[in-house]
């Protein structure tokens, strides 16, 4: 059989031109055709087979996602940072067709939401420490208020005496206020150190942005590989930069509505209400959901009659719900439409992997993903060029 094989490749070789052909040569090619060909044996895959190739990639799945989890003090930073920098990518664009070097562009941006975020968290710094300064009497007037609504649900087994003793005292919520306090505290450092990681990956991947997109495209080897490459970043990019810069300017509109709607409804801190509208409703469903709520206690703990403190929570909700339903899907159009019980399971999976900033990271991972899957699958796109 090894002879046969050598006489063969002999015969290829002299079939595709590398030696000169002669009657010898042409006898040896029709000696290679008549010889018998080497049998091909292909590998079987039974049952247990396939299941150990499963089990495996299931194996190496969990040990991602355990160390996702472990990675999560670097991890949400950087992640966060990199869908920063995607959404200012037009902004940095255009920057940079107006003659603005590169570091420069980077600067400004990274700057730019460095002093958005400062600016928010002054705006903040007053009305949060009154609130837990006034948190012992805030819980004590809550219970107060709901009291009579909760004795009416006999299966509860709620009376007065279940807040003068055991774990819903009004004393085991103060000792739980501290702990709760200290949680916070020694929270503080992990997230300084989470906010420093934060600006300099964005200033770093605003000012190496060309560079990446580059080393990224030449991965790939072919020509359809890198455009491929080249239109799934850019539509990435376009998608995550128009969704929020549209989705901010629709939840500012929001904001100054819950503002109103705080004001005319007789609750405190109106301007900090509108905020929380503001941020909540970049989470699709538990923003809104948690935000309604709080809007409730907030209206029946301020009013005696319970109708009017469900009030302001009902017309937010009214409010939010016509935006979602009517003037979001106007304005975005049915490109960005997203399946809901997608958002909701990347929302329960990213919450209890990072918790809140994992939450208000599920929605644009989504949209990465999808974005990814669209332009892979779907083959009738326009092609963009290679300069050459």
């Amino acid at each position: 059989m090894g002879i046969a094989n050598g006489i063969r490749k002999q015969a290829n070789k002299i079939a595709i031109g590398e030696r000169r052909t002669s009657a010898w040569a042409q006898t040896l090619k029709e000696a290679a055709e008549e010889l018998p060909q080497a049998p091909l044996h292909r590998l079987e895959k039974d049952g247990l087979d396939i299941s150990m190739a499963w089990a495996i990639i299931g194996i190496f799945g969990i040990l991602g996602l355990a160390a996702v989890y472990l990675m999560s003090l670097i991890l949400i930073p950087i992640t966060l940072a990199v869908v920063v920098g995607m959404i200012l990518g037009m902004a940095a664009e255009k920057l940079s067709k107006m003659g603005v070097p590169r570091l420069a562009n980077a600067v400004m941006l990274s700057s730019s939401v460095a002093l958005v975020i400062f600016l928010v968290i002054n705006s903040l710094a007053g009305p949060l420490m009154t609130l837990a300064n006034e948190g012992p009497a805030f819980a004590e007037r809550t219970i107060n208020r709901i009291m009579p609504y909760l004795e009416r649900i006999e299966w509860l087994h709620i009376t007065p005496a279940t807040f003068e003793s055991g774990p819903m005292s009004i004393g085991a919520l103060l000792e739980n206020t501290g702990n709760v306090l200290h949680v916070v505290t020694t929270s503080l450092t992990p997230a300084l150190v989470q906010g420093m990681i934060f600006f300099a990956a964005l200033l770093l991947f605003l000012a190496s942005r060309v560079n990446l997109r580059k080393t990224v495209i030449m991965t790939f080897r072919t020509r359809t590989q890198r455009l491929a490459a080249i239109r799934v970043i850019n539509a990435v990019e376009q998608v995550l930069g128009f969704y929020f810069a549209t989705a901010s300017l629709i939840y500012v509109g929001l904001g100054i509505v819950m503002t109103v709607i705080a004001y005319a409804g007789g609750l405190a801190a109106p301007v900090l209400w509108g905020f929380f509208a503001f941020l909540s409703s970049f989470i699709p469903y538990l923003g809104i959901t948690l935000m309604t709520l709080a809007v409730a206690i907030a209206g029946i703990l301020t009013h005696d009659d319970l109708l009017i403190g469900l009030m302001p929570a009902a017309a937010f909700f009214t409010v939010h719900l016509v935006m979602e339903n009517l003037i979001f899907p106007a304005v975005m159009g049915r490109r960005l439409e997203i399946n809901p019980f997608v958002v909701f399971i990347a929302i329960l999976f990213w919450t209890w992997m990072w918790g809140a900033v994992g939450a208000m990271l599920a929605l644009p991972l989504s949209l990465i993903v999808i974005t990814i899957i669209e332009e892979l699958l779907i083959e009738e796109k326009p092609q963009p060029q290679l300069p050459k």
